[in-house]
């Protein structure tokens, strides 16, 4: 999942999700709330919270803690049964048969049944939804001919409603990641009634129903979304948390601001932590920091010259000192990347190794596209986003490496976040930061991205080889042989083609007194349901 959210069609959605919310901001802003039981600092607004639309980390965490699909994670980020109690798996691993719990139930006392499920991933695949994780859904058997228009009968999707508490779901090809992919956003179920009657529903919470562990009690754009306890939740008992307030902050000195002056109980967003602090910061007893499965990179645009060129983009992808950007601007304990899956994903998937610093070769290459020394090289611009000072640093030290080593001359574009988002989808760029971070444990969560439509592309590049090794593992039932596609995709990705470059891996960083907070675990996925979360001395 892209950290942040992407697409000029929800840009613009979130534009109309921000009127709506000034309403209730202006509605309201004259009433003081009491302070929650937790007041939890999350990154950026919430896009909006319609599962099939969301696309930020951020909203994801407060979409977990409002919604719930069939299978939900952990405080270890494992799959565990929800919304389905149980499930069956077919010997060929084609078919699930999910059972749901009689007690599941939408917070305005509807019961959840199976048709809730097969509703809401049939609205994400509509082509008309324009879902840009519709993709999360292809494993079901016709889900991508549907979501691409090729067929038009939702019966032909491999998902049925068996009765009310039994649902079928068949695959194309075995996926043995499935039940973590039902714990994932786009397949968490939205109440019909509501989604139907009110366009404002996402948005607005006397419309909001949902079947998570928390209720959205109020929205205050630019202030707090607060969440109350669910008691229609099937397991509100293991609930602690009475109440949440989840502050809005994309600048790293504000947020840390409010958390430092006891505003704020937890800061967990990545990117909220002043690098230029982080060496005393990292010696607080209430920094925490572990690897976690996110890759930090840069895009080319491979339809816009001189970019179109794979020796262009190879050259400056050798010139790239990735020490230097851990050690001297992330400073947090990232790792420096040269394969694009990092490393402990997928359960024994070893990534090939990409392109190391290789100034003779860079040079060579860019020789040979026609640039000596970067001579007759066009001035070319960098896009990343005006909030984040990190982001910033790492477009000068980039700067810096193109001129010294190519002779080539890079102008940084700092673009307001909605703007940066549709300049990306748009292909409106030369070179632009970019993120990723794993939805599940498996690798084709990295490297499916980049095969020729998808909508998390969005570098105008395509290989029918890179598309074939992709398909053929998805295809196959064997993990090693399987792994080795992955391989063959990545080394192409990467070391031919190079349509992005991997800078380092992440590592997951949160601020909170672990003496008194408790329920967050480290893990690969970076996941801390809120719904686990208590504290351990009374407050």
């Amino acid at each position: 999942m892209e950290i942040t959210y992407r697409s000029i069609r929800q840009a613009v959605a979130f534009r109309a999700y921000l009127a709506v919310g000034l309403v209730l901001w202006v509605c309201g802003c004259g009433r003081r709330l009491d302070r929650a039981d937790l007041v939890f600092i999350n990154g950026a607004e919430p896009e909006q919270l319609d599962p099939a639309l969301i696309t930020a980390q951020s909203t994801g965490r407060v979409a977990y803690a409002l919604f719930e699909g069939l299978t939900s994670f952990d405080a270890a980020a494992q799959a565990q049964p929800a919304v389905a109690e149980r499930w069956e798996v077919s010997p060929d691993g084609c078919v699930y048969t999910f059972y749901l719990r009689s007690g599941a139930r939408w917070s305005n006392g509807d019961q959840v049944v199976s048709e809730d499920f097969v509703y809401s991933w049939r609205r994400a695949l509509l082509p008309d939804t324009a879902s840009e994780y519709a993709s999360q859904l292809y494993p079901i058997l016709h889900a991508q001919d549907f979501n691409e228009g090729k067929i038009t009968d939702f019966a032909q999707v491999g998902v049925r409603a068996i009765d009310s508490q039994k649902l079928e779901v068949r695959l194309g090809n075995p996926t043995p990641y499935f039940p973590d992919l039902c714990a994932f956003i786009t397949y968490l179920p939205v109440h019909r009634p509501t989604v139907e009657r009110y366009s404002d529903w996402a948005a607005r919470p006397a419309h909001f129903i949902g079947n998570g562990p928390f209720l959205l009690k109020e929205w205050r754009l630019f202030d707090r979304v607060r969440l109350l306890k669910n008691p229609a939740y099937w397991n509100a008992a293991t609930v602690a948390l009475e109440s949440i307030d989840v502050l809005p902050s994309a600048k790293p000195n504000t947020a840390f601001n409010l958390y430092s002056s006891g505003q704020a109980d937890l800061m967990m967003d990545k990117g909220l932590a002043p690098t230029a602090l982080m060496d005393v910061l990292r010696k607080r007893r209430d920094f925490h920091a572990s690897p976690f499965l996110g890759t930090y990179f840069i895009r080319f645009n491979c339809q816009r010259a001189p970019f179109s060129d794979p020796r262009v983009r190879l050259a400056c992808s050798l010139v790239i000192d990735r020490d230097a950007i851990v050690r001297k601007i992330t400073r947090a304990g990232e790792i420096p990347a040269l394969s694009f899956v990092p490393p402990g994903t997928g359960h024994g998937y070893v990534p090939p190794a990409g392109v190391g610093p290789d100034v003779a070769l860079a040079r060579s290459l860019l020789a040979e596209a026609g640039f000596p020394d970067g001579k007759g090289f066009p001035v070319f611009e960098y896009l990343f986003k005006a909030d984040s000072d990190m982001d910033r640093d790492i477009a000068v030290e980039l700067q810096g490496m193109f001129q010294r080593e190519l002779g080539i001359r890079m102008h940084l574009r700092a673009q307001e976040w909605t703007v940066y988002l549709a300049a990306q989808s748009a292909l409106d760029y030369d070179v632009c930061r970019s993120s990723w971070v794993a939805d599940y444990n498996d690798p084709n969560t990295f490297l499916n991205m980049f095969v020729t439509g998808d909508g998390n592309n969005r570098t105008g590049w395509s290989s029918p080889a890179y598309d074939g090794y992709v398909r053929q593992a998805g295809a196959e039932a064997d993990p090693q042989r399987r792994f080795a596609h992955f391989v063959a995709a990545e080394e192409l990705l990467l070391r031919k083609e190079a349509p992005v470059c991997p800078l380092y891996f992440y590592v997951g960083i949160q601020f909170y007194d672990p003496e008194r907070l408790g329920g967050i675990v480290p893990n690969l996925l970076d996941e801390h349901p809120l719904k686990f979360l208590h504290w351990k001395e009374k407050r």
